[in-house]
Formats: structure tokens, sequence, C-alpha cells
């Protein structure tokens, strides 16, 4: 069964925009299609800083 069914297709795009736009903030050459010459620390790097993104966005609007 596989984990990465898109829930809500119309997230797709926003978050392929969110993904380029934290590459280009970390200066990671990132491309649309295949990235498989980007070394484990970049595409990690990019994936933490998103979660980080989403963390602090979270936080800022919750409800108190």
């Amino acid at each position: 069964m596989a984990r990465n069914n898109v829930l809500v297709p119309e997230s797709k795009k926003a978050m392929d925009a969110f993904k380029m736009e934290v590459a280009n903030s970390l200066n990671v050459n990132l491309k649309q299609g295949y990235n498989g010459d980007l070394t484990s620390r970049e595409a990690g790097s990019i994936g933490g800083e998103m979660v980080k993104r989403m963390i602090a966005y979270a936080e800022n609007n919750m409800q108190k």
C-alpha cells in the first residue's frame, strides 16, 4: 500500500512551488523532474527546512 497518496490534489502544485522556494533560499540547484544529481545532504536540507517552516507557520497561526 502506497503511503504517498495525495489527499488534496490541488495541494501538489503549492507544495512543489514551496519546495522550489526553499531550495532557492538554500542555494540548492533543484529542477523540475529528476534530481538524482543532488546529494543526500542537499535533498535532506530542503525537506528539513520545509518542515521547519511549516511548523513555524502552524505555531504562529494557532488560536490561543
